[in-house]
């Protein structure tokens, strides 16, 4: 994970270097500050990474002021249990190979997030194609999609362990010892196992950021974005079986950073 976000940011600064050097200084871009400027639109997409998974979002705002951007935030993720830990045996067998796994693993857990924020600068540097430095928050409603995680399993018909076949089977409370049992697991059945039987957990959500973005009223939107997220949900989430302490809870904390990019008209 530290990789990745080595790599992401990066990517990040070298963006932002690059449109530095072929930017122009528009004198007559802001005509009042109080009324703000030219673009009083904005449509950025989010790509987000944090301590237990990823999201990406879009945030559709308009801008009141030259300091002051209120917008809409709709976004999709997913959040990982942190004791998640994913194994690979590389079985070859009746010329299929083994998926990579998660041992414990109860469900995958997917967010739809929702809500109303806003970003507030807090330096005019944007005026000269500058970094702009300030705040995001945002805070809404939540719904959690529950997708139960499926594991392949080896079955010998007859008992005769040259000849192999298979079962996906979910978790449930009778075949708990055989779903924990690792020698019998041949790996998983795919992300799209499962999604017949969804089920929905609602809740909140919020976060808040420091905001850097790279010429704050230019017509492309160029940001990068560190801060803290929170989700609470109405009853505990089960995403591991209670395996080494995994202990499941409504809520989740965690940090995140993401890079921002869109338009202005």
């Amino acid at each position: 994970m530290k990789n990745v976000f080595t790599l992401f940011l990066a990517a990040f600064i070298s963006l932002g270097v690059v449109s530095a050097q072929n930017l122009d200084f528009q004198p007559n871009q802001f005509a009042d500050d109080k009324k703000g400027v030219i673009y009083n639109k904005e449509l950025a997409f989010d790509l987000r990474m944090h301590t237990n998974g990823f999201a990406i979002a879009a945030n559709i705002g308009r801008i009141k002021t030259y300091y002051l951007t209120k917008y809409f935030h709709f976004e999709i993720g997913e959040i990982k249990h942190p004791k998640e830990q994913r194994h690979s045996f590389d079985y070859p067998s009746n010329g299929r190979t083994s998926r990579s796994f998660v041992y414990g693993k109860q469900n995958t857990f997917i967010v739809i997030r929702a809500g109303r924020g806003g970003k507030r600068y807090f330096s005019e540097k944007a005026k000269r194609k500058g970094i702009a430095v300030g705040i995001n928050y945002q805070a809404g409603a939540s719904l959690g999609l529950l997708k139960p995680y499926y594991l392949d399993f080896w079955r010998f018909e007859n008992g005769d362990p040259t000849n192999v076949y298979f079962v996906s089977e979910k978790y449930t409370v009778e075949n708990e010892a055989n779903f924990l049992d690792i020698n019998k697991i041949y790996g998983s059945s795919g992300f799209t196992k499962g999604f017949g039987e969804i089920s929905v957990v609602p809740g909140v959500q919020g976060k808040f950021g420091v905001h850097f973005a790279w010429g704050a009223f230019d017509e492309f939107v160029k940001a990068f974005e560190a801060g803290v997220m929170v989700d609470v949900f109405f009853k505990k989430i089960p995403i591991m079986v209670d395996v080494q302490n995994a202990e499941n809870r409504p809520f989740f904390i965690n940090l995140y950073i993401s890079l921002q990019l869109g338009k202005r008209w």
